[in-house]
């Protein structure tokens, strides 16, 4: 009798066991997994709120720049656009007193939202004249950015000195203006 009694204890307790393994498999597992995607569901859509609360805090800011950006944008018209740099940088030439070596500009659309126009330009000058044209260049209104630059010494002395320059001029669609 006490060895059916056993037999009867081991198959409840393999039989609780299998119902527990399959339990956990088909319930608990599928339950703990939709927990933690849910948690990072929540994490995510709290760090969407943050960002939405400090983009309205920083509405007036980010609207002052948008329109800072469109005035200054160059021409929609490609041809415009490049006139209008090369004036701007033959302008920063000439308030330096550097002397223009090339300038190559090339257009570069990135999508229908914007485009820019890529320009490979070198000048050359003392120091003085290289961080006066980098001044004037920089105090220009007009949307243009200095992507790398490269100075190099033309004589053993470093005085005369050659800036090889990488520009990026922001171009925005008509609509967009």
């Amino acid at each position: 009798m006490e060895n059916k009694n056993r037999e009867k204890i081991l198959a409840v307790g393999a039989g609780a066991a299998l119902v527990l393994l399959l339990l956990n498999y088909l319930v608990i597992s599928p339950l703990i997994e939709s927990w933690h995607s849910r948690t990072k569901q929540i994490a995510d859509l709290r760090d969407k709120i943050a960002n939405g609360a400090m983009l309205i805090r920083r509405q007036d800011t980010v609207e002052s720049r948008w329109d800072y950006m469109r005035t200054n944008a160059l021409d929609s018209n490609p041809t415009a656009a490049e006139r209008q740099l090369f004036t701007a940088f033959d302008h920063w030439v000439k308030q330096s007193g550097a002397t223009e070596g090339s300038f190559r500009p090339q257009l570069h659309e990135t999508d229908d939202n914007y485009s820019t126009i890529d320009c490979r330009a070198d000048i050359s000058g003392d120091m003085d004249t290289i961080r006066h044209f980098l001044y004037y260049m920089e105090k220009d209104p007009l949307g243009v950015k200095l992507d790398s630059f490269e100075l190099t010494s033309r004589d053993d002395n470093g005085r005369q000195l050659s800036l090889g320059m990488d520009l990026s001029g922001l171009v925005l669609p008509s609509s967009a203006q």
